[in-house]
């Protein structure tokens, strides 16, 4: 299946994406949950950053503030999405680069990031195209490079399956059940990626929402 074919936008099914940042704010406890990821990337001067599966923007804006001084890249496959995040990026003035593409074909060489940072984008794809894409981030990483990112765990109890049943009736029972059953940590692996650990997770009206780091490849 090419990604053009699996891919499921930022609000699933839903095509009111007007809606997607205040329910990501209200729902999910975005501006915490990114501030926690963004501190353990510890971005530097002159690091090359992608935001992968970067919606509307908001965390390449978070990343550019917090390091003025790296180069942030964000990449979604919803053209809507990179609409919204334009005008954000315009209007705040900031140096962000901006790409049409799948996670499963990144459009990037090797070995070329720092960081990849990427949060609520697992959930909306295959399990084909999870291994896909986490492959894709082992590939471009640097050799002393590492992927932070976020998305929804297995549920820590049955309030956040609850929870996470909305979700996954918007996403598709098949591209959530490796969220649900906690298998993120096993497809990093699988991918090639090392030193992974979860680092952080939390409640959300939507489910458990687990922090994960990983480095670069041998």
């Amino acid at each position: 299946m090419a990604p053009r074919d699996e891919y499921i936008g930022a609000m699933g099914h839903f095509s009111r994406l007007d809606l997607y940042d205040p329910l990501v704010r209200l729902a999910v406890r975005e501006r915490r949950f990114k501030r926690r990821l963004l501190a353990e990337a510890a971005l530097r001067p002159g690091f090359r950053v992608l935001d992968l599966g970067c919606g509307t923007g908001t965390l390449a804006l978070m990343a550019k503030r917090t390091e003025p001084c790296a180069t942030v890249v964000a990449l979604d496959g919803d053209p809507a999405a990179i609409r919204l995040a334009q005008r954000k990026i315009v209007r705040e003035g900031a140096s962000i680069a901006l790409h049409l593409g799948f996670a499963q074909q990144l459009p990037y060489p090797a070995r070329c990031f720092d960081r990849v940072l990427s949060t609520l984008l697992m959930h909306h794809l295959s399990h084909d195209g999870k291994l896909a894409a986490l492959r894709e981030v082992a590939r471009v990483l640097a050799p002393a490079g590492e992927l932070h990112l976020a998305d929804f765990g297995r549920p820590a109890n049955r309030l956040m399956r609850a929870g996470f049943s909305l979700v996954r009736k918007f996403e598709g029972m098949e591209n959530t059940e490796d969220n649900v059953q906690g298998w993120l940590v096993e497809m990093f692996l699988n991918a090639g990626l090392r030193k992974v650990r979860e680092t952080a997770h939390y409640s959300t009206l939507f489910g458990t929402l687990r922090l994960y780091a990983a480095s670069a490849p041998c």
